[in-house]
């Protein structure tokens, strides 16, 4: 079996979110993937999300919450959706947890969790998917 090999950061396509040309991380130490997002609020049983400040918010009907392991070490509830990402011209169904990442370099992180039996990951490289200029949610 070919796996596709992709470098240390890529570009990715969210559709269902209305979000294109997005930096993401690449992160073999992460086992969960997580999105950054704006604001959110859990209303009668539906989550709204605003990934974007200019955008109207995103309504999941169907989400759960997730206990993960932080970068720092610390155990927290994340909201934990399923969406659509568009990566190497392929769609692809992913998981992601909702995080604040204001501080972070990257928007989205890629964990393990998506990335195994599909994709090698080449430390030395950087956007092998080829597109220029990412933008940026933050």
């Amino acid at each position: 079996m070919t796996h596709k090999i992709i470098g240390r950061s890529e570009t990715a396509d969210f559709p269902e979110l209305g979000l294109s040309n997005i930096p993401v991380k690449i992160d073999t130490g992460a086992y969960t993937s997580s999105i950054h997002y704006i604001n959110l609020q859990e209303k009668e049983g539906e989550l709204l999300v605003w990934f974007d400040k200019l955008a109207s918010p995103i309504h999941f009907k169907n989400f759960k919450i997730a206990k993960v392991r932080s970068s720092n070490g610390k155990l927290q509830n994340r909201y934990k959706i399923k969406t659509q990402m568009r990566f190497f011209g392929k769609k692809y169904r992913i998981q992601m947890t909702l995080a604040k990442r204001t501080r972070m370099r990257f928007p989205v992180l890629i964990g393990r969790k998506f990335l195994s039996k599909k994709f090698l990951v080449d430390p030395s490289k950087q956007n092998l998917s080829g597109t220029k200029n990412p933008k940026t949610i933050l």
